[in-house]
């Protein structure tokens, strides 16, 4: 096995880590996958996307595997992301990469991730329905058609802002500001 640092990850090794679009994506691919990887597998899906054909040329599949194996799995394993048996030549993804995984989605201007935005807005949308349905909400009738009505129509202007802002960040990033 690969020498181990035994620290939480900052965000300077963090954002080292996401500085590579290589290992981020072996990062993606792990965190949906309960089982460990093979080196060849995960070679194949990272080669298939830089390449967008299928099967990807060899020569890339061959440029991915080794970059992955001499370069980045070691590097995460390092850092306790991930479990990395070069012999075996097989991944895992460790409890560390929890942290990595926060960095790696966007965060709305409060500090949580959009995606937990979203899901608390449809959680709390779909309450006031059926909230309303059930009559619990103080005033008469059904109002289900505007409390959707109203809830999407937040929903809808979130995404613009969210769109918005991240399109402002690489026009920003474009200028050199």
């Amino acid at each position: 096995m690969i020498p181990r640092t035994n620290y939480t990850l900052g965000e300077e090794e963090i954002h080292d880590i996401l500085s590579n679009e290589r290992r981020k994506r072996a990062l993606e691919l792990l965190k949906n996958r309960t089982d460990p990887v093979e080196l060849r597998d995960l070679t194949d899906w990272i080669a298939g996307i830089e390449s967008d054909v299928s099967p990807p040329p060899r020569s890339l599949r061959q440029s991915v595997y080794n970059s992955l194996h001499q370069n980045h799995l070691p590097k995460l394993d390092r850092h306790g992301v991930i479990d990395y048996d070069p012999q075996r030549k097989v991944v895992s993804l460790r409890s560390k990469a929890r942290r990595v995984d926060l960095y790696m989605e966007v965060l709305t201007p409060y500090g949580i991730t959009w995606s937990t935005y979203y899901r608390t807005l449809s959680v709390l949308s779909l309450m006031a329905i059926i909230a309303d349905q059930m009559e619990m909400l103080w005033f008469p009738g059904d109002y289900s058609v505007l409390i959707a009505s109203i809830f999407l129509v937040v929903i809808a202007l979130s995404t613009a802002y969210q769109l918005w802002s991240n399109n402002w960040i690489q026009i920003r990033g474009l200028l050199g500001d």
